[in-house]
């Protein structure tokens, strides 16, 4: 026999689920300070005040909506048998997606939240920044255990050279985020992560 608090979890869960949704279409369709609360509410068929039992702000609201639009989407890296070809694997499929809507504005409406907003700017990081460095991470990290990179690569510093160019593009719009591009951007990055091949003196 069903009790009355199974019966009261599915449709929590899909209320939370067409909140998230409506969420997601609004800041794609307009700027963040433009989407309310009762918009979302509207949309998603439910009371305001269920929004604001999952979400303090519209700002967290916007940032787990973002954050299910791409963690639901994204495919997972195959292991390629190389560095190179992990990464790509990671790194293409984001970078259609990142610019198959309007993200880029949606990104740098949160990011603009996060810097006057100490609070939002820590769980902007957890729930965003630190999930896809921690992906491209342990790619690393499988390469150093192959023997492919130095154990003491200074994966920090590779991740940043990865990820800074593809958002400075995503996010100023003054070259497109390609294929190609990702492929360069790779490229460039392991030629100096990757041991170079010993010269034997002529």
């Amino acid at each position: 026999m069903t009790n009355e608090g199974n019966r009261g979890r599915p449709r929590s869960q899909q209320a939370h689920q067409a909140i998230l949704t409506a969420a997601a279409e609004l800041l794609l369709e307009r700027a963040l300070a433009d989407v309310s609360m009762d918009a979302v509410a509207q949309r998603a068929g439910v009371s305001k005040a269920t929004i604001y039992r999952w979400w303090p702000t519209k700002e967290a609201l916007a940032l787990d909506a973002l954050y299910a639009e791409w963690n639901t989407t994204r495919p997972f890296p195959r292991d390629t048998g190389s560095l190179r070809g992990d990464l790509l694997s990671l790194l293409r499929p984001w970078a259609r997606l990142a610019t198959s809507r309007p993200y880029g504005r949606v990104l740098a409406a949160l990011l603009t939240a996060a810097q006057s907003d100490p609070v939002f700017a820590s769980e902007y990081r957890q729930r965003f920044v630190e999930p896809r460095r921690d992906q491209a991470g342990a790619l690393f990290q499988r390469a150093i255990e192959r023997g492919e990179i130095p154990a003491g690569a200074k994966i920090d510093v590779a991740l940043d050279l990865l990820y800074g160019p593809l958002y400075h593009r995503l996010l100023h719009g003054h070259a497109p985020l390609t294929d190609r591009f990702v492929r360069d951007v790779v490229d460039l990055a392991l030629d100096g992560i990757l041991p170079r091949p010993a010269v034997t003196p002529s």
